[in-house]
Formats: C-alpha cells, structure tokens, sequence
C-alpha cells in the first residue's frame, strides 16, 4: 500500500471509552452518508454517564450509512456506522488530524507521550476500548523520542500552514474585512466557544497557524460576560419543558438519592480570617516559579484539605457494611459544574504532590472538565472532596457526599468583611468553610478538628511549609 493513503474498513462499533461503559448517547453526528472521511477524522460526538466524548474514525472511506440517529442511547458493541471505499489519498488537513490526536491540543512532548502509550501494544486504538482489527492500520508509533515528537510537531505546524494558505487563496475577493480569516478551531476549542456563548467568527486568532485559541475563546468571553446577566432569555412557547433524565444528569440523581439517603449526614461551619491565604496567592503569581500556572484560593484550600486530613485520617474513609476502609492516600475530588451537569474528577494521588504539581493538576482538571472531556477513569475511586462554591458568590451551603466517600468540604467566596482584630474592627478577607461528613464513619470530634485545621491553614498559610 502506498505510504501516503489509508486502508478502508466496514462497520464501526460503539467502543467502550471508559472503565466499564455499557451505554452511550449519540450526541451528534459530524458525517452523513456520502460523505468522504479519513483515519482519525472525528465522526461522532457521545454523552456517557460522565462525559461527553469525540469518537475519531479508525477507517478511511465513505459513509455508506448512520446506523442509529442523534438521540438514540446505543448499547457498547452495536454497530453504529458503515464505511466503505478505497484508498484515499492523503492530505495536510490528515495530517493534522491524526498528528493533533495524539498531541491532543498542542500540549507538548509529555502529552504527546502520554496519549502513544495510552493505547495497548500492537492494537491500534486511539481511545480506552477502542481497537482495530488486523485488517486496519493506523500510522501510530508505540514509541518515540522527544526528537521525533518535536518533528511531528513541525509537521503538524507545515501542514497547518499550508491548509491555511489553500483555504486563504480559495476565499472570494468579495470577503468583508472583519472576516478576512478562515475560522480555524480544534472541536474541544469549537465545544468551548458554544458553551460560552462566543462567536468564533467575530474572534481574532492569535495561534502561530492561524487558529483560534482556547485563551483566544476564555478572553472572548470575559469581555462579554459583563452583559450576560442583565440579559433575560423570553420563555418558549410550550408551557411546559420536557428534559429527558438520562447522561449526566441521571447519575448525578442517582448519586445524590443514594447518598443522601443512605449515609446520615452532620454539617458543620466555620467563618475564617483568609487574608494572609490572598497574600499568599499573589506571591505565588508573582513568583516565576509559577508563572502560566493558574493560582487561586482553590489551591490553598486543597492543601490544607491534604494536610488536615493527615491528622484526622478516618475523614478520609469508606464505609462498608462490615468495615471501615481508612485511606492512606488522597484522590482528591474537586466538584465541577459544567454545562452538561455537575461532575467530580478527582486529582490521583495528591498527598504526593508539591504546591506547584498540585496547581497543575487542579488546572488540567479544570481545563478538561470545561472542555467536556473528562473520562470516567478520572472520576472514579475518589477518596475526599471540595465543592468551590464561592466561585459563584455563595458565603457556604450543606454538601452533600460524593458517593463512596465520607467527607466533603465547601470554600464560600472570600470577600472583604469588617472583623476584629486585637480588640479592633478592621477589613479583612473573610470567607465561611462548611463541611458534611458521614455521622457513621465520623464523630463529632473528629469533624471539628479537621474543620478546624483546614481554617487554620486558609488563616495562616505558612503552615504548608511544616
């Protein structure tokens, strides 16, 4: 076969894309039938319990046909595509494509290597569960060294090039100068821009090829964000909404029925002096050591979450009919609304991490969860965890557990409040931390302290250096 084209394949399968899938949502289709598509081009868009997921096709080809319609939940296993056709030449826009899915959003080498070795040795996959038979090949390397990273990279720096500079000499002259650039958008980058709101077409590139940013959608956003709150959206004209309980938000409900019905729950708060924590954020962002890192509040808190949950380790349990597991490890769980529902991807193995791997980590989560491309792997065997709640302008509230765990812990916003200080009122950076634990695993005593430390913490924060 020759080098530069891709063998065909017949029917795609649904594949299982995370630990123990049974079922997915077609979402939405990104081919028809006639359609001309090539190795590793995106060709459908899934919605699991926890995620939502791009299934890149593992074949080259035409569609013949979509063997289930957007909206159909399809069991994993059933067919759900046929392709046919020969080889087909390949192309720069190729190149990108499958060059792109394995250094998925231009992250670099560490990430480039990452996404190689998540695939089984010999199989050809390009997601968890999602093989290829013998009969199919894909230009996957199993290995390679940073210099053949770096070269692949400059590939998919020429070839993204070069697709700009056909799309620039194929537009019409008569093109208006406000959109005198092709819009050029990874779908993560696209997914973004529609769940904020943001009109790609009216957003300026600033991507070395060209391409529309993640930074260049987020800033987008900001400056119109001013506007979003003033403006109220006219009811439709059914008198009544129909939402289908199914996806995200119905193992969200049966998450929370079963947690909160089967774990008694005891809440605690307390209001804190988190000046000295607003300090030592800006010192941070001021330190070249973290520069590109993002440093909030959120960081400090869960430190203090590590650090206090040493000292009181049964928070840090599993109840069980017949024992109880105490965890000498955190999988720390941070609870994100996205705007398919609310997940809790957790950060593996936090205990072990330095201030700066675990605002890293708390950023990657960030970023991936926004994206919607959390996996479940990434919420599964979560141990403790955070809601941020004040990220919404919320002083505290009543968590309720993640299922599995036997603690949780709120941050309220920090906000400026008078507060006494050596017999006098001052402003100060004030903000509530509240806390629910299961009154089975956790007595009062405990949950007091630990509360207590994590105040402790977010008051004085030089209390990390111990």
């Amino acid at each position: 076969m020759p080098s530069n084209a891709t063998l065909t394949g017949d029917t795609f399968h649904l594949p299982d894309v995370g630990e123990g899938l049974t079922e997915a949502e077609i979402v939405e289709w990104k081919v028809q039938p006639g359609d001309t598509i090539a190795l590793n081009q995106v060709i459908v868009e899934i919605e699991t319990a926890k995620s939502l997921v791009e299934l890149p096709s593992p074949f080259a080809g035409t569609v013949d046909e979509l063997l289930v319609a957007a909206g159909d939940t399809v069991a994993v296993g059933a067919p759900i595509i046929r392709v046919s056709g020969g080889e087909i030449p390949r192309t720069p826009a190729d190149e990108v494509l499958e060059l792109e899915a394995e250094a998925y959003d231009g992250a670099g080498y560490d990430s480039y290597e990452k996404a190689v070795h998540a695939a089984p040795e010999g199989s050809g996959a390009v997601l968890v569960g999602y093989g290829v038979s013998g009969a199919h090949m894909t230009t996957r390397r199993r290995r390679v060294s940073k210099a053949d990273a770096d070269a692949r990279a400059e590939r998919v720096a020429d070839a993204r090039a070069e697709r700009v500079a056909n799309e620039r000499a194929a537009r019409p002259a008569s093109v208006p100068a406000a959109f005198a650039h092709p819009v050029i958008v990874k779908p993560p980058i696209r997914k973004l821009a529609k769940d904020l709101g943001v009109d790609l077409s009216k957003v300026s590139p600033t991507g070395l090829a060209g391409e529309t940013t993640r930074d260049d959608v987020i800033r987008a956003a900001t400056q119109a964000s001013v506007f979003h709150n003033i403006e109220t959206p006219e009811w439709g004209d059914e008198r009544i909404e129909r939402i289908p309980v199914k996806g995200v938000r119905k193992a969200i409900a049966t998450a929370m029925v079963t947690s909160a019905y089967s774990a008694p729950h005891v809440s605690l708060f307390v209001d804190v002096d988190a000046t000295r924590t607003m300090e030592f954020v800006a010192r941070l962002k001021a330190s070249p050591q973290f520069a590109g890192v993002k440093v909030s509040p959120l960081l400090i808190m869960a430190k203090a979450v590590i650090w206090a949950v040493r000292r009181s380790p049964t928070v840090n349990s599993e109840w069980t009919d017949r024992e109880i597991l105490v965890r000498h490890f955190v999988n720390l769980g941070i609870a994100a609304a996205t705007p398919r529902g609310l997940i809790v991807p957790n950060v593996k193995e936090a205990q072990a991490m330095s201030l700066i791997e675990l605002a890293q980590a708390l950023e990657q989560l960030t970023l991936t969860a926004r994206d919607g491309k959390t996996q479940p792997s990434d919420t599964a065997d979560g141990t403790i965890t955070i809601t941020n709640i004040g990220v919404f302008g919320m002083d505290t509230g009543t968590p309720i557990l993640n299922p599995g765990e036997v603690a949780i812990v709120a941050l309220g916003t920090i906000k400026q409040k008078p507060w006494v200080v050596d017999g006098e009122v001052r402003p100060r950076m004030v903000t509530t931390i509240g806390a629910s634990f299961d009154h089975r695993v956790v007595d009062g005593d405990v949950a007091s302290r630990f509360v207590a430390d994590v105040a402790s913490v977010l008051e004085e924060p030089a209390l990390l250096l111990d």
